[in-house]
């Protein structure tokens, strides 16, 4: 169907005017704020990390951080760990180690093997909860949900993020990076 000229005129005048005043989605939204660098990682729950107390077998595995921010050891009992980084684990559970007299100096290792999944949401082929890998950016997180829908807002994305117990959301462009428990939403085009 073809418009009349005027008409047409009219419509591309009016969308560039709603372009030119910013009457976009997520345009209200502040930047986010950048990401801790990775040796900054801060443990939260439904992380998995795997402990190894060298030569203690019966004190080496992995764990799950509770929904309480706790990880239960054998011999020892709970050991809070969200809020931690890895080292800070590490010290954590020689400490306990020292203070339950299971060891006298114990040596023991920390590392993330599972982190908190991502959600992705909005104009992607397929929204959902999606497991977190390290280095992912806004457009890594909606390739594996599938990519953009052909109505997406493709070059910012909102990123909600919880940061000492406050959620933030902020305007993200594709290359900011995404952290474990982040919800991640595609706007979708006005026109």
């Amino acid at each position: 169907m073809r418009l009349p000229p005027q008409l047409s005129s009219r419509l591309a005048g009016a969308a560039l005017i709603l372009v030119l005043t910013g009457c976009a989605p997520g345009r209200d939204l502040p930047p986010l704020p950048p990401a801790p660098a990775a040796t900054d990682y801060h443990l939260g729950p439904g992380d998995a990390v795997r402990l190894i107390t060298f030569g203690e077998e019966q004190l080496t595995g992995e764990f799950r951080v509770s929904d309480g921010g706790t990880i239960a050891l054998p011999l020892v009992g709970t050991v809070r760990a969200a809020g931690l980084t890895p080292v800070e684990l590490e010290r954590a559970v020689a400490d306990a180690l020292k203070r339950g007299n299971v060891l006298r100096n114990p040596s023991v290792s920390a590392e993330v093997i599972a982190y908190r999944p991502i959600f992705v949401l909005g104009e992607v082929n397929r929204p959902g909860q999606y497991p977190y890998q390290p280095g992912m950016t806004v457009v890594t997180a909606v390739a594996v949900a599938g990519g953009f829908t052909y109505r997406a807002v493709e070059g910012y994305a909102s990123v909600l993020r919880t940061t000492d117990g406050t959620a933030v959301e902020g305007r993200a462009p594709r290359q900011a990076f995404v952290q474990p428990g982040d919800v991640v939403t595609v706007f979708e085009r006005r026109f």
